[in-house]
C-alpha cells in the first residue's frame, strides 16, 4: 500500500470505530429509530451532490430497486438494530461484536451462493464464533437488565450486513459504487421514515446529541463511504477489509478516553479470537495445507 492508502485506511477505521461513541452520545436522546433515519438521512444528502456531480444518477435510477433493499439491509435495519444495543451496550463492545460481520458474510456466501469454503476458511468460521461465544461469555460491557435483547439485536445487525454483502455481489457488481453508496442511505432514510415519525422524541434531543448524529450522517456514513470505495478502487476489496482489525480498536479506544467505559480481559480475548477467525474466513490470513514427506522404500 501508499502511505495515501494506508492514511485512507487508518482514517476509515477511526471514523467507522468512531461511529459507536457517537452512536452512543445520541441513542439516548434520540432512541433508535430516529437516530438512523437522521444518520442515514444526512448521508443521503451529503453524498446527492457528489453522485450528480459524477453522473451517477442514470446508474441508481436503473438499480434502485436493488439498491433500496441494500439500503434497508446494509444500513436501515443493523444501523438500528446496533443502536437499539447501545442503550445497554457499551461502545467497544459493540465494535467488537460488529468486526464478526465478515464471518456471517462467509457462511452466507456458502449457503446461499455456494461459495467455496477452504479448510483455513472453515477454520476461521469455526474460530470466530467461538469468539463471538466467548465475547458474550464474558459480557462486561453490558449494562442494565437487557442484556440478552442488546446481544441479540447486535447479532441480527451482523447478519443483516453478511447478506447485504452477499446480496450486493451477486446483484450490483459493477454499478457505480457511489450510486450504490448514495442510494442506499436515501433508500434506508426513506424506509426509515414511517417508524421514525411515530418514534420521534417527545423531548428536544441535547445540543450534544445533535452534532453526535450530524456527525454520524456527514463523517461516519458520507464521508467514509468515499474513503472506502477509494480504498477499493486503490488497494482492492481484500485489503480494504482490513478495515475490519482496526475498527475495534477506535471504537475501544474511544469508548474508554471519552466515555470511560471499561475494557476487559473477556473483552480483549474475544476481539483477538473474533478477528483472527474473520481473517482466516476471508482469506486475508491462509492456513498452508501440512504435507507429509515421501521417503523412497528400500
Amino acid at each position: 500500500m501508499r502511505p495515501r492508502d494506508i492514511l485512507d485506511l487508518v482514517l476509515l477505521a477511526a471514523l467507522w470505530g468512531g461511529s459507536f461513541l457517537f452512536t452512543r452520545m445520541a441513542v439516548h436522546g434520540f432512541g433508535p429509530v430516529a437516530l438512523i433515519e437522521l444518520r442515514t438521512g444526512i448521508a443521503a444528502l451529503f453524498l446527492l451532490p457528489l453522485l450528480w456531480w459524477r453522473d451517477g444518477l442514470r446508474d441508481y435510477i436503473a438499480n434502485a430497486g436493488a439498491i433500496t433493499l441494500v439500503g434497508v439491509t446494509n444500513s436501515a435495519l443493523p444501523f438500528a438494530l446496533f443502536a437499539y444495543a447501545m442503550l445497554s451496550m457499551t461502545a467497544g463492545f459493540a465494535s467488537i461484536l460488529n468486526a464478526a460481520s465478515p464471518l456471517f458474510g462467509a457462511l452466507i456466501g456458502f449457503l446461499w451462493l455456494r461459495q467455496r469454503l477452504t479448510p483455513g476458511q472453515i477454520i476461521g468460521l469455526v474460530t470466530g464464533f467461538l469468539g463471538v461465544a466467548l465475547l458474550t461469555w464474558h459480557n462486561a460491557g453490558l449494562q442494565g437488565s437487557g442484556a440478552a435483547l442488546a446481544l441479540s439485536a447486535a447479532l441480527i445487525g451482523t447478519i443483516s450486513y453478511g447478506f447485504a454483502a452477499n446480496y450486493t455481489t451477486r446483484r450490483l457488481a459493477g454499478v457505480n459504487t457511489l450510486a450504490v453508496a448514495t442510494g442506499s442511505q436515501a433508500g434506508a432514510a426513506l424506509a426509515m421514515l414511517p417508524l421514525s415519525l411515530w418514534w420521534w422524541p417527545s423531548q428536544p434531543p441535547s445540543a450534544t446529541a445533535w452534532l453526535a448524529v450530524s456527525t454520524l450522517g456527514v463523517a461516519c456514513s458520507g464521508l467514509a463511504y468515499i474513503l472506502y470505495f477509494r480504498l477499493i478502487a486503490n488497494v482492492g476489496p481484500t485489503r480494504a477489509i482490513a478495515v475490519t482489525f482496526l475498527i475495534p480498536v477506535f471504537g475501544m479506544l474511544f469508548g474508554v478516553s471519552i466515555l470511560g467505559e471499561t475494557v476487559t480481559a473477556g473483552m480483549l480475548a474475544g476481539a483477538v479470537v473474533i478477528l483472527v477467525g474473520t481473517a482466516l474466513a476471508t482469506g486475508l490470513l491462509i492456513v498452508a495445507p501440512m504435507r507429509l514427506k515421501s521417503h523412497d522404500s528400500v
